[in-house]
């Protein structure tokens, strides 16, 4: 009598996934290609030379005397096309292990044709660092390079190949001038170095905006697995990408670091999710080139379209819920004016590491002893927690049940619940953050709530908000100069609540949001209903 049951069951349970899956938004389909493993992809016509098409010039230089990656030697490789005069700044490509694809000659046919603007291609092979003794025993730099998650292999193109390549004269021909513009600049890569072109755009989309990614290497090589859920958290970037992958692709050299088919599926499913304009293509072969060579004119032509309108970020599109909830897309991070600058300033400082109540109470953390006081309005201070690592950002649940503690040097927060004498009990490590690849901790820590229970955290990412369950849902960051920004405090306004401002090293911004900040009225505020989650 049983298995009846048990298949009206299943069968129930395969009808409601067939129609939730019939529900999901275009490019949530299976992503698995059918069909046995299948390498054979032809180049096409635009990856061959053809009669009549004017080709470009090539020369190679030296490059030993990096400051950023020191001790590395390599040879950059140039290519200026024909229709190159000197006249405007020319367009960048940037091929990572080289100008790979066929890509000079696709790029003459393609420039020929006006169906890329023109672009000089520069290939960038890893560096090597020779062995102090002649035993072949170098230390190779292509997986620190392209693999690490930071924008080091951007600022050396930036600070240290580009400066090089626009002195150099060996092409004969009109002085090479490289647009700053980083609409005008492309980068690709295969594998390794497809992780890494992404990372020069995701990093830097103030220098890099197109990206070509075959094969990438999006596992835990140095963390790249991140990628999807960076990618779904953080709101959306200028940045446009095609994709390639093979599902047999595996890496021989390295299966227990991850599964590079699944890897790409998952990135490029977090970027349909995030709102991101991306292409994929996936077939059928392995951890291969081939696919990608024959595919690569017809990435190029997508990823200038509409040059040279710019790429401009779509959190419109984002299914991010918590940013549907707190952003508005026409609001951005603004410049506070100077005249209001100093009082923002002073509020920041003020909740950095105390939390006043409304009947002149207060807790206030010490980072170096670790702990936790508590202070009535004229009575003395009492540590009411102690043990914590560098604790910094203190804040209070608007209903006044909940204390919220940040430690600056790890990636946690505590939470304690608050007796009705203002003493805490059943302190846990609750909170749990995202920290950038260069560093072990959170940096700041300041903290503060909004009118809901989210928590806002000043991080070396930005912004990090968490729900009320202790979970990090979405990254707000903010470009300066040279790079996003580790936003040191944050606080919402007292005279408009719907406007939160944070400050930088020497800069302070804000922005209107569409929910409120914690009311002042702390104890008499009560939340809506919440669950397990």
């Amino acid at each position: 009598m049983k298995r009846p049951l048990v298949f009206l069951s299943l069968l129930t349970l395969l009808m409601a996934f067939n129609t939730v899956r019939a529900q999901m938004p275009k490019g949530w389909e299976d992503p698995l290609p059918s069909g046995p493993m299948n390498d054979e992809y032809q180049l096409g016509p635009d990856s061959q030379r053809q009669d009549g098409v004017p080709q470009g010039k090539f020369f190679t230089f030296p490059l030993n005397d990096s400051k950023i990656f020191p001790g590395t030697r390599r040879n950059i490789h140039v290519y200026v096309p024909a229709q190159y005069t000197g006249e405007k700044p020319a367009c960048v490509h940037v091929g990572l292990d080289g100008l790979g694809f066929h890509a000079p000659v696709v790029f003459d046919n393609l420039i020929h044709k006006g169906e890329m603007p023109v672009t000089i291609g520069i290939g960038l092979p890893s560096g090597t660092v020779p062995s102090p003794t002649d035993n072949d025993n170098h230390r190779f730099n292509r997986s620190w390079e392209f693999d690490g998650l930071s924008d080091s292999l951007c600022r050396f193109l930036i600070e240290e190949v580009f400066p090089e390549v626009e002195k150099r004269t060996e092409h004969g021909g009109p002085a090479i001038r490289l647009s700053k513009n980083p609409n005008d600049r492309s980068c690709a890569g295969a594998s390794t170095g497809g992780i890494g072109a992404f990372t020069l755009a995701w990093e830097r989309p103030d220098q890099f905006r197109r990206v070509f990614s075959a094969i990438g290497t999006f596992v835990c090589m140095r963390g790249g697995d991140r990628y999807p859920v960076m990618v779904r958290k953080t709101e959306p970037k200028p940045i446009r990408i095609f994709m390639q992958d093979g599902h047999h692709d595996q890496w021989l050299g390295g299966p227990e670091v991850g599964d590079w088919w699944i890897g790409n599926v998952a990135l490029q499913r977090a970027l349909e999710f995030a709102g991101y304009a991306v292409r994929h293509e996936w077939g059928t072969g392995p951890h291969s080139g081939r696919q990608a060579d024959a595919i690569f004119p017809d990435a190029m032509r997508w990823l200038w379209k509409d040059w040279p309108e710019p790429i401009v970020a779509r959190p419109e599109k984002s299914l991010n819920e918590f940013l549907k909830q707190l952003v508005d897309p026409q609001e951005s991070w603004t410049l506070v004016e100077a005249k209001e600058t100093e009082a923002v300033k002073k509020q920041l400082e003020k909740t950095g590491n105390r939390f006043e109540l409304p009947d002149g109470s207060f807790y206030e953390t010490d980072s170096n002893k670790g702990t936790i006081t508590f202070q009535k309005q004229g009575g003395t201070k009492t540590v009411v927690a102690e043990g914590l690592i560098a604790p910094t950002g203190v804040a209070l649940m608007p209903d006044g049940n909940w204390l919220a503690v940040v430690e600056s040097r790890t990636h946690w927060g505590r939470s304690y619940r608050v007796r009705g004498d203002g003493t805490l009990e059943f302190g846990q490590r609750f909170y749990w953050f995202h920290v950038p690849d260069t560093n072990e901790d959170l940096g700041a820590g300041a903290c503060c709530f909004d009118k809901d229970g989210r928590l806002y955290v000043a991080t070396r990412l930005g912004v990090d908000v968490l729900d009320r369950n202790g979970r990090s849902r979405l990254i707000l960051s903010v470009m300066e100069d040279d790079g996003y920004a580790e936003v040191k405090g944050v606080a919402f306004g007292k005279k408009d609540p719907s406007v939160l401002y944070i400050q930088t090293a020497d800069k302070v911004y804000k922005r209107k949001l569409k929910v409120e900040g914690a009311p002042k009225e702390i104890f008499l505020s009560r939340l809506s209903g919440w669950g397990a989650g």
